[in-house]
């Protein structure tokens, strides 16, 4: 490799330590650091990874920015269905009505980011539609991305993939050490 070469490619490495972080990066990290103990504290309680708990959290609520995180602490996008009996929050989501329009969908409204949290665990280590995931290594976060879309958490065909990209660009993966 000649001089010039290594001297350009020092010029890249250390120019991409300085570049400035986007709003987007910034608000990823921000919410990573606030919750990852959160997260850590589930995922010793109920089995589900961290960095799972993480990224659902991180793409759920564009980092917590989202109506539903800020309004209703709800960090999952978690539904009311027939057995809620909590506080509700209404907002456009993607349910519809007999005439195909969008209506309003309830959804589960915390009093607080923890509380989110722990129903989420509770949510997917009780309801039988989840429990292969339990069979899955805590350790195989891919699994359980892929699990969590077989089960039907979520409409989004890419959803296992936005997670696992999530989880691999943020390095959520090193939240799942004990």
């Amino acid at each position: 490799m000649g001089k010039y070469a290594i001297i350009l490619l020092i010029a890249v490495i250390c120019s991409s330590f300085s570049m400035p972080m986007s709003d987007k990066e910034r608000a990823y990290h921000q919410y990573i650091q606030l919750y990852s103990h959160l997260a850590q504290a589930e995922s010793a309680a109920y089995g589900i990874p961290a960095s799972v708990i993480l990224a659902q959290g991180l793409i759920e609520t564009n980092a917590g920015s989202s109506i539903l995180a800020r309004r209703a602490h709800n960090h999952f996008g978690i539904k009311c269905k027939q057995s809620w009996e909590g506080p509700t929050y209404y907002y456009i989501d993607d349910d519809r009505n007999s005439a195909g329009e969008l209506v309003p969908s309830c959804f589960r409204n915390y009093t607080s980011v923890e509380e989110s949290f722990r129903d989420h665990s509770l949510f997917l280590k009780y309801r039988d539609r989840y429990a292969v995931l339990f069979t899955y290594s805590r350790d195989d976060y891919a699994a359980w991305c892929h699990g969590l879309k077989a089960c039907g958490y979520a409409t989004n065909d890419k959803y296992a993939q936005a997670l696992i990209s999530c989880i691999e660009r943020y390095n959520l993966h090193t939240f799942d050490r004990p």
